[in-house]
């Protein structure tokens, strides 16, 4: 009888912590979608992670760029979130509702209602720039584009932001810019000769396709992902 009550009372006590931990904000979220009135605004993978202590951090991908605290009002489930390294939010708080492991925050903005759905998460979500990260072989190409002429050479794409070109043409280095809401990236590249492009990614395993966008005809680039400079 005693292990039977025994069993009981730890049984509840790890319903109760699993409740618990169930109605609370604490721990990784990512934003699924942002919704503005009748328009989608959902960054690519911006996650939040809230702590105990009332603190919290957030980023987007790979890269934390926010850290501030929180307020969560249990009565009438508003949460606040400041950032220390932010601006001041004019718009409030946010009424959110938790259930399992998704939660929804709604709010006016500019006299529109805003709509944040999130998830919980173990692992931190990738952007389309940290898919970009690495050494790329060039395979294939169509059309005339910056910086190669043959299927033959690599780029190189920096934690940095910066980039590396080798080609049959040369060598050429510049910064790079991964769009924050689609699968498209902007080179620019350093001197006179060459003139900045942006370009659509599609995403295989092991291979990026670039399609350039300024361009009036088509011209495509397909590189392999290789761990090891050419020779």
């Amino acid at each position: 009888m005693k292990n039977l009550t025994f069993i009981f009372v730890l049984f509840t006590i790890i319903l109760s912590g699993c409740k618990q931990k169930e109605s609370s904000i604490e721990g990784l979220w990512i934003v699924e979608s942002v919704k503005m009135g009748d328009k989608t605004m959902t960054p690519n993978a911006r996650w939040m992670r809230f702590y105990k202590d009332f603190t919290q951090v957030s980023g987007n991908g790979w890269f934390q760029h926010s850290f501030g605290t929180y307020k969560l009002d249990q009565e009438t489930k508003e949460l606040s979130v400041t950032d220390t390294n932010g601006t001041n939010d004019k718009s409030g708080p946010f009424v959110i509702n938790l259930s399992g492991d998704t939660m929804t925050w709604k709010r006016l903005e500019n006299n529109m209602d805003v709509v944040v759905q999130l998830k919980r998460a173990h692992k931190l979500p990738t952007t389309y720039g940290d898919q970009l990260l690495g050494l790329w072989k060039l395979d294939n190409l169509e059309g005339k584009g910056s910086f190669f002429n043959s299927s033959n050479g690599f780029l190189f794409l920096r934690w940095d932001k910066r980039f590396e070109v080798a080609s049959d043409i040369g060598r050429f280095s510049g910064v790079y810019n991964a769009h924050g809401h689609k699968s498209e990236v902007e080179f620019i590249p350093y001197g006179d000769n060459l003139k900045r492009s942006f370009w659509k990614v599609d995403f295989k395993e092991n291979q990026i396709d670039l399609t350039l966008l300024n361009s009036d005809s088509t011209v495509t680039r397909s590189f392999t992902r290789i761990h090891d400079f050419p020779n």
